[in-house]
C-alpha cells in the first residue's frame, strides 16, 4: 500500500504562528504537500493562494463561514474577480457566541447563503475543489430532539441550493459529522448515519460524506462496520484520518496502525489511493507544532513519501 498522503489542518495546527501566510510557510517547510484553511475568511483569499503557491502546498479544504460576518471596504479586501466583493472577517468570539456554523440553524437561511457565497469565492481564488457545509448548533436553550424535525427541513433546503450553487462551479459540497461527546456537545450533525440519511434525502451526486474517523470513534466505535457502511458516499478525494503510534494520544485515540488497515481496505474497495488523510485537532501537538511533528517525520521515514500518481 502506498504511504498515506497528510494535509494540514491550519485552523489547528501551528497555533503559534499569527496569520494563515504563515502557517501555510510553516506547514510546506515541515514537508506537508496539502493543507486544509477551515475559516480563511480573515485574510483576503490573493494573499492566501500566493502563501499556498510560495510553500508548495495545495489547499484541499475550506469551511462554511461559522457565523456572524461583515463585508469592509472594498478598496481594502481587493479584487476577487466576481461582481459582487464579499468579504466577511470574523470576530474572535463568533464560535464562542455560540454559532459554529448556519446549515441548519433555524432563521439563518439568509445568512448561510450569503457564506457559501463567500466561500465559493475563496475556494476559486485557492484552486480548492471541496467545501464543509457547517451545519451549526442546536440553539442555545433549545431540546435537541424537539427541534431536530426543524433544523432538518432547514438543512436539507440549505443543502439544495448549495447544491445548485456549487454544480455550477464544479465544486464538491462535504457535511462532516462532528462529535458532541468531546469536541462540540451542541453541533447537530453528529453522527455518520444521520448525515447519510440527509444525503439520501437531499440526493445531489457532488453532495458527499467526509470520513473523519476521530470523529466516528468517539460517537460509535464500531469503525471498521461504518466505513464499510458508507464508503459508497464519502469523497473519495478528502478523507479525515486520526491516530498515530509515535505520538500519544487523548480521548478517543486510534493508532496508526488500525487506521492504516481501514484506509488499505477502503482503497481495495475502489477509493483513490491518492486521497488525502487529513492531520486534525485530534493529532495537535503539545507546545511547538515542529517540534511536537517527529511522529510524522518517523512515519516517513519508515513508510517513505508518497509519489506522483500514487
Amino acid at each position: 500500500m502506498a504511504p498515506l498522503r497528510f494535509s494540514a489542518n491550519l485552523s489547528w495546527l501551528f497555533p503559534e504562528l499569527s496569520g494563515f501566510p504563515a502557517r501555510l510557510r510553516a506547514a510546506g517547510s515541515s514537508g506537508f504537500e496539502a493543507a486544509e484553511i477551515g475559516w480563511a475568511y480573515a485574510e483576503p483569499p490573493e494573499a492566501l493562494a500566493r502563501a499556498a503557491r510560495e510553500a508548495g502546498l495545495r489547499i484541499v479544504l475550506i469551511n462554511t463561514p461559522p457565523g456572524a460576518w461583515h463585508v469592509p471596504d472594498r478598496d481594502r479586501v481587493g479584487q476577487c474577480g466576481r461582481s459582487r466583493e464579499l468579504r466577511p472577517i470574523l470576530s474572535a468570539g463568533d464560535r464562542e457566541k455560540g454559532e459554529n456554523g448556519l446549515g441548519a440553524v433555524p432563521g439563518r437561511q439568509a445568512a448561510f447563503r450569503e457564506g457559501l457565497e463567500q466561500a465559493v469565492l475563496y475556494a476559486k481564488a485557492l484552486g480548492c475543489s471541496r467545501i464543509h457545509l457547517m451545519a451549526g448548533r442546536v440553539p442555545k436553550g433549545a431540546d435537541r430532539a424537539a427541534v431536530r424535525g426543524e433544523m432538518e427541513i432547514v438543512f436539507l433546503e440549505n443543502l439544495r441550493h448549495a447544491a445548485e450553487v456549487l454544480a455550477q462551479e464544479n465544486l464538491v459540497g462535504l457535511l462532516e459529522p462532528i462529535n458532541t461527546r468531546i469536541t462540540d456537545p451542541g453541533y447537530f450533525l453528529d453522527t455518520p448515519q444521520q448525515a447519510a440519511a440527509i444525503l439520501q434525502k437531499v440526493g445531489r451526486p457532488n453532495l458527499q460524506l467526509q470520513m473523519d474517523l476521530f470523529h466516528w470513534q468517539i460517537m460509535d466505535g464500531n469503525l471498521t462496520g461504518n466505513v464499510r457502511e458508507f464508503l459508497p458516499i464519502v469523497d473519495e478525494g478528502y478523507r479525515g484520518f486520526v491516530g498515530c503510534e509515535y505520538q500519544p494520544r487523548g480521548e478517543g485515540g486510534l493508532s496508526l496502525a488500525p487506521g492504516q488497515v481501514l484506509w488499505r481496505d477502503s482503497v481495495r474497495q475502489g477509493l483513490s489511493s491518492s486521497a488525502w488523510a487529513e492531520m486534525p485537532r485530534a493529532l495537535l501537538p503539545s507546545g511547538n507544532t515542529v517540534e511536537g511533528l517527529s511522529w510524522l517525520r518517523a512515519y516517513w521515514e519508515l513508510r517513505g513519501r508518497p509519489q506522483a500518481g500514487q
